[in-house]
């Protein structure tokens, strides 16, 4: 098959983005056996065209919404493909099967944000030969919306580099600590957005508490405002909570970072489609204490590979489960061991690529 993928117009591919980082890696697996262009938007950085391995990407000029799906109808005019393949955005993915009714167009949605409950969006959905959801939760989320699609929404989870993302040794975790001059206190990390709903305050309380008990670390991956920042640091030296902020880092180099902890912990506060985090602390051996909300809890084996925190708004349950994990390293190195052969069965861009191939072909 030859299969478009268009991206969203925010970030370019590669990115740094989550969408970006997904369709990269699922391109990357499609085109070991298909045909695989991406459309994405062009910056002064990248070549108009270039290639990643055997997946072609094309950059068409952006700068808002309308140049951008203009630019993507143009250049598609006059060129063939078996599917079309449109990631998070219903209004492109309508526009495209309007201008291109005889070839089958997917709807890749990686999250509830660009699907709220309006009757435009209703119509784009409509247009879809398949909606593709990333978990269970999302595509519960998406029927209780829209009814009208539950027949079109088939289920692909995401994946993880698993060479890439890997159990380090006691070494590399040594020199991996030396390297932000950490302690080899009990090290607590999160990954993601820092941002409100990723619930940083709240793991922060909940490493005061354990630090009462033990000497613990807290260490914050990702971008920040620099007054929500203020706050957060603020809040741990108040607490008394050893925080190192690194920031954000390239994707490409994220997965030394996991090789930090001992624990990772995402507190989400509100609904989460997948947490593609928890299936990289997975794959790296690492335990996961996560929030008992949406489509974690398909990742996240309660008591197996990590816990369920359910009274998520408080740091308590964080707590507790942190407690339990400092205080018992072979129970960490169960749970990691067991995060990691969990990805492995389930979790891989082999395996997203494959079941994508084949719900494609089926459709053509």
């Amino acid at each position: 098959m030859h299969i478009l993928i268009v991206a969203p117009e925010q970030i370019p591919v590669p990115g740094s983005g989550s969408v970006e980082i997904c369709i990269l890696a699922i391109a990357k697996q499609l085109a070991t056996k298909h045909q695989v262009t991406i459309i994405s938007r062009r910056t002064r950085s990248l070549a108009y065209e270039s290639q990643i391995g055997h997946v072609r990407i094309i950059r068409v000029a952006s700068g808002s919404t309308s140049t951008y799906i203009s630019s993507v109808l143009k250049y598609m005019k006059g060129r063939t493909y078996d599917f079309i393949q449109v990631d998070n955005r219903p209004y492109y993915m309508s526009l495209i099967k309007q201008t291109f009714p005889h070839i089958p167009v997917s709807l890749f949605l990686h999250s509830l944000t660009f699907v709220p409950l309006k009757p435009q969006i209703s119509r784009y959905l409509r247009k879809a030969d398949l909606i593709i959801a990333n978990s269970r939760s999302l595509q519960q989320k998406l029927t209780s919306r829209f009814p009208h699609v539950v027949k079109n929404i088939r289920i692909v989870e995401l994946g993880v580099d698993v060479l890439r993302f890997r159990s380090c040794t006691s070494a590399e975790k040594r020199t991996s600590r030396k390297k932000y001059r950490l302690s080899n206190a009990f090290t607590i990390l999160f990954v993601g957005r820092v941002i409100p709903q990723k619930g940083v305050p709240i793991l922060i309380k909940a490493s005061h508490l354990v630090r009462k008990r033990i000497p613990v670390q807290l260490v914050v991956v990702g971008r920040a405002r620099p007054s929500y920042l203020k706050r957060l640091k603020r809040q741990a030296r108040t607490l008394g909570v050893p925080m190192t902020y690194i920031g954000k880092i390239p994707h490409a180099n994220i997965h030394n970072l996991y090789h930090l902890a001992d624990c990772f912990v995402c507190p989400s506060q509100k609904h989460e489609a997948f947490g593609l985090v928890n299936i990289e602390a997975m794959a790296s051996g690492v335990p996961v204490i996560a929030s008992r909300n949406g489509g974690i809890q398909e990742i996240v084996n309660h008591g197996h590979n990590g816990y369920l925190v359910t009274q998520y708004r408080r740091p308590e349950g964080f707590a507790d489960y942190l407690l339990e994990l400092a205080q018992n390293k072979s129970l960490r190195e169960n749970m990691g061991e067991n995060g990691r052969a969990d990805v492995l069965q389930q979790f891989t861009w082999n395996q997203t690529a494959t079941k994508l191939a084949t719900l494609y072909y089926n459709e053509q």
